[in-house]
């Protein structure tokens, strides 16, 4: 960072949201060694929420997504619904597609991951500050991953899909979707080669990674 994003930075308040003490201690000791004079940590969403009813307000907010008492998700909505403005560092273990799609849709304004290195955090903010976004490179490769349209099942065959999720036989989602088998069995093809797949159970499990299919829509 230059030396004036350094000024700005010390008299900047940041909230630190995470369960785990070695990751809080950790971005504090990065935050402290940046200059920040004001990091508040929290290892709760309950916690932060608390802090924001009574009035305290935040330059950052870097928080993680699997919190004991709340989800991510409704936290970052919660810090938006009392500032539109608020910066919002996401810092994750998750990098299904299907989460991080939730997060671009909620505009957040960087997404690290805390396998990554520690100083990301350095380039999340100073980006953040010259009005930009920051995705880490392995944000950026999922997201150009599953980008590739050559690579992504469409409509009809992510239904297929579904079904097969749900153990259904060609004749039982062929009837369900009102095509022929010769129809379904195409789409199964087509997803086998696009996921890469070898057999069904190699299939959801590699389509839960890929974002296709969610663990809790599967047959118990």
């Amino acid at each position: 960072l230059k030396m004036t994003d350094k000024s700005i930075i010390s008299r900047m308040r940041i909230a630190v949201v995470d369960d785990h003490d070695l990751i809080r201690e950790g971005l504090n000791t990065v935050l402290v060694g940046l200059g920040v004079e004001t990091v508040d940590k929290f290892s709760t969403a309950t916690a932060l929420a608390e802090r924001l009813e009574a009035g305290q307000t935040y330059d950052f907010h870097i928080i993680d997504l699997e919190l004991p008492d709340l989800d991510g998700f409704v936290l970052i909505e919660m810090i938006r619904a009392r500032n539109s403005h608020a910066h919002i560092i996401v810092s994750t273990v998750h990098d299904e597609i299907w989460t991080l799609r939730k997060l671009l849709a909620r505009d957040v304004d960087a997404i690290i991951y805390k396998s990554g290195d520690g100083n990301e955090i350095i380039t999340a903010i100073g980006e953040i500050l010259l009005g930009r976004h920051y995705y880490c490179p392995g944000v950026l490769k999922a997201l150009e991953a599953a980008a590739d349209p050559s690579l992504h099942p469409t409509t009809r065959e992510l239904e297929v899909l579904h079904h097969i999720a749900q153990g259904k036989t060609s004749r039982e989602i062929a009837a369900a979707m009102f095509v022929s088998d010769n129809t379904v069995e195409a789409h199964r093809k087509s997803l086998f080669a696009k996921i890469g797949a070898i057999n069904v159970a190699d299939l959801i499990v590699k389509a839960i990674d890929k974002g296709y299919l969610r663990k809790s829509g599967l047959k118990r």
